[in-house]
């Protein structure tokens, strides 16, 4: 088994699977949410649910129950807080490649009416379109929102810092995933050529494991750590990833690009301002509007933040008509692609 990784690819996609799913029955098991299970452990159980191996040149234990211990304080304030507010949110769903000029300006009106205030855009396909994009989208949201910029692992080192420096005029906070997502000297490099314009760089959702995040830390390769809830290892190895965080002072603003990603890693989002950073400063969760109806716990937003979820487990489960549906390979969907 370790030939076939160790801690990356299918491996460890399937590892997360089956842990998530413990990390969700124990949740029930315990009547509470996943966050509030989190949050309700003591500093003793959450480190005795991580790994260090690999890791410990970055954390320690011993730095990781500092880190937790000293977060007690205020933990109760900050969870009503929480449950008040709700965590901040930026939304992804208006800005799509293939979307018309028309369509990028009703989305955002449409946004910015709902009350959301930090929006991502696509970009790397066409620098001049990227421009006019950005131009536009700038312009409908104004000065002081907040804009980000996405490329997806599009371009070479040199092209990206490139290609981002010519949109440094719309002042977007980060280029998302600017290189290849196992490249961390090349991000090292972006990071630095970007940081005189004042633009972040922001990776993690195809980041393989606690140790590739180490050394993203460590180069100052990112300043902004994007977790994926099914990427790493299961809640365990995320949970490593947000105390490395916070000790190399890196907020953490998730992935969660639909497909039940928001419904997971909201959770995360929740305990790690509760029980480790205490800071909303730059630290948002993404969002998109859609396939939200498969699940039976679908997330909450309001005024453009996260509730946190009432229901026990981890949000996980979806409903038996989309399981049915989707299921390989007797599902109807399954049957009308094999038909066809």
């Amino acid at each position: 088994m370790r030939w076939l990784g160790p801690e990356k690819g299918v491996i460890h996609l399937a590892t997360a699977a089956v842990l998530n799913a413990v990390w969700d029955l124990w949740a029930r098991a315990e009547g509470k949410p996943l966050w509030k299970l989190l949050v309700d452990m003591d500093p003793e159980q959450i480190v005795s649910c991580m790994d260090f191996k690999y890791i410990t040149d970055a954390l320690t234990e011993e730095e990781a129950l500092d880190i937790l211990r000293k977060a007690q304080e205020g933990k109760q304030q900050r969870e009503d807080q929480m449950l008040k507010e709700g965590y901040p949110a930026y939304t992804t769903s208006c800005a799509w490649f293939g979307y018309s000029d028309q369509q990028l300006k009703q989305l955002c009106t449409d946004a910015l009416n709902s009350g959301w205030t930090k929006f991502k855009v696509k970009v790397g396909a066409d620098v001049e379109d990227d421009r006019r994009r950005c131009r536009l989208i700038r312009q409908i949201i104004g000065p002081d929102n907040t804009l980000m910029i996405d490329a997806n692992q599009k371009w070479d080192v040199a092209e990206a810092i490139s290609w981002v420096s010519s949109l440094a005029e719309f002042k977007p906070l980060w280029i998302e995933e600017p290189t290849s997502p196992d490249d961390i000297l090349g991000h090292a490099t972006i990071s630095k050529a970007l940081a005189p314009l004042g633009i972040g760089v922001a990776t993690g959702e195809q980041c393989q494991n606690r140790v590739m995040f180490k050394q993203l830390l460590q180069a100052s390769a990112l300043q902004f750590v994007q977790i994926d809830s099914c990427r790493l290892g299961s809640v365990n190895e995320n949970l490593a990833v947000l105390l490395m965080a916070h000790k190399f002072q890196v907020p953490v603003c998730p992935h969660a690009g639909g497909v039940g990603l928001c419904e997971l890693v909201q959770h995360l989002s929740l305990f790690d301002y509760i029980s480790v950073s205490q800071s909303l400063s730059n630290r948002m969760c993404e969002y998109t509007d859609h396939l939200h109806e498969h699940f039976t716990s679908p997330v909450v937003i309001e005024n453009a933040h996260y509730m946190p979820p009432k229901d026990p487990g981890y949000s996980t489960e979806m409903l038996e008509s989309s399981v049915q549906t989707h299921q390989y390979p007797e599902g109807e969907v399954w049957k009308r692609l094999m038909d066809k």
